[in-house]
């Protein structure tokens, strides 16, 4: 499978010619295009036993496979935490991918390597953890949360006290900690998922009690999941009085910042995560709130060395690569044995446009949403169920005379529609019982025309 240079080129000037396109074309095109499987069936995407030309392939990659798909960063994709991306982490990523790098261990990569730990050293220093911090990039928040339970769990209770220990956390937990728990061995008695309050935090009094119940019982409090940034409403727990609470009774604090933490660049930010330093370990995801393309994830413990406490192994064929803590291995810090160069993005991204510019993508995220609430506030028969906070707000059509029952069918099929319509994608969630609508305008591209005119299909739609 060799190609020529002259075949190589070709090949790839056609797909760069092609992402530039899509780039310069996406504000204008459909922020959602899939479809059902029945209309794939047909699509000629079957493995051939002959070679075919690249461009041909390419030309069939864009129309019949890259066409059907959500867009997360298209201005007007509002659900979930948008993946904005940007053009410099893609350039990185074919760099790292033309290289064939294996970011695993030291004697395979020192350069990739060095660059891993820098960024994992900017981020930390981001957060306000110690010099004596550490981490590694990973596919995004549920390996992160794994690696990083992984370690609470090993620290605070061992093999010999696994079946005594009960981890916390509010039900507005993103669903890969419960996961990530069960494969760590967690039996489901062993989890204690506490309602949260009227703000969709983890109430600390109720954790307090919890604890207390649970150590009269004979069984072991042995870790709190705290957000920072909760995918439904960009709730942040209260870090500081669970960090005081967690020193208190000697249990493990693990912060899910998978979306929230990377607000920690701007001074609101600081301010809104007050606490997150005190955290034994945090998660982070640079292909949200820092535009980095998928995937682009990472774990960040306050003790860096505990990580290969947990991971370290070396089988007979490693033997050769070595062991010194001043050259780390890095697949000694995590599950994955064989790992791309994920760091690469985030540092060339960092390089090339700097870190105010980061910093004003995240400001800008967190102006839109408040824009768009003031937006909602407006219109008569909306409400907001929860306001801009973290980038992201909820609401909901709610005119009087309606069931509840019928509003929450009412507020999917709002969702369902403008969403199928292709101009912006805003989906439902559930909170405390009721459908809301929910929006997370974090993209940088995003402006006040593409927040103003969904808003006004929105309302639009739920009037048809």
């Amino acid at each position: 499978m060799k190609a020529s240079a002259e075949e190589m080129r070709a090949a790839g000037y056609a797909a760069v010619d092609r992402v530039v396109a899509h780039c310069e074309a996406l504000e204008g095109m459909a922020a959602w295009t899939g479809a059902r499987r029945a209309e794939l069936e047909d699509l000629e995407l079957g493995i051939p036993d002959g070679p075919r030309p690249a461009a041909e392939v390419i030309a069939q990659v864009e129309q019949e496979i890259l066409h059907y798909m959500a867009r997360p960063a298209h201005p007007r994709f509002f659900a979930f935490v948008p993946g904005p991306g940007n053009f410099i982490g893609a350039v990185a990523d074919f760099l790292a991918q033309g290289y064939n790098v294996f970011a695993g261990n030291w004697f395979a990569a020192s350069g990739p390597a060095m660059a891993e730990l820098r960024t994992i050293q900017w981020l930390a220093e981001l957060v306000g953890f110690p010099q004596t911090a550490g981490g590694l990039f990973l596919s995004g928040g549920s390996l992160a949360n794994f690696t990083a339970l992984a370690v609470a769990r090993d620290r605070i209770l061992g093999e010999e006290r696994l079946g005594d220990g009960v981890v916390y956390y509010s039900d507005q937990t993103h669903s890969s900690v419960e996961r990530a728990l069960r494969l760590l061995g967690f039996a489901r008695r062993q989890l204690r998922k506490l309602p949260s309050d009227d703000d969709f935090r983890l109430p600390v009094a109720l954790l307090r009690s919890a604890m207390e119940e649970d150590r009269r019982g004979g069984r072991r409090p042995c870790c709190v999941i705290a957000n920072a940034g909760t995918t439904n409403t960009g709730a942040i727990d209260p870090l500081g009085e669970l960090a005081a609470a967690c020193r208190t009774e000697g249990v493990w604090l693990h912060v899910d910042g998978a979306y929230g933490a990377a607000a920690a660049i701007c001074e609101e930010g600081r301010r809104l995560l007050a606490g997150i330093e005190e955290a034994d370990s945090l998660t982070f995801d640079p292909h949200k709130w820092l535009f980095q393309p998928f995937d682009c994830g990472c774990v960040l413990l306050r003790d860096g060395s505990l990580l290969p406490r947990t991971f370290y192994s070396r089988p007979e064929y490693l033997k050769d690569v070595g062991d010194n803590a001043e050259e780390p291995n890095l697949f000694d810090y995590g599950p994955e044995l064989t790992r791309p160069f994920r760091a690469l993005k985030l540092w060339m991204t960092l390089q090339v446009f700097g870190a105010d510019a980061m910093r004003q993508g995240v400001e800008h995220g967190l102006e839109m949403a408040r824009y768009a609430e003031s937006l909602v506030r407006k219109r008569k028969d909306w409400v907001i169920v929860t306001p801009a906070q973290m980038g992201m707000l909820s609401f909901r059509y709610e005119p009087a005379g309606i069931s509840v029952e019928r509003l929450d069918e009412r507020n999917r099929e709002i969702g369902k529609r403008i969403t199928a319509s292709g101009f912006a994608v805003v989906l439902s969630t559930e909170l405390k019982g009721r459908t809301v609508l929910r929006m997370c305008p974090i993209n940088p591209r995003t402006t006040e025309g593409d927040v103003r005119n969904t808003i006004r299909e929105l309302d639009r739609l739920a009037r048809e």
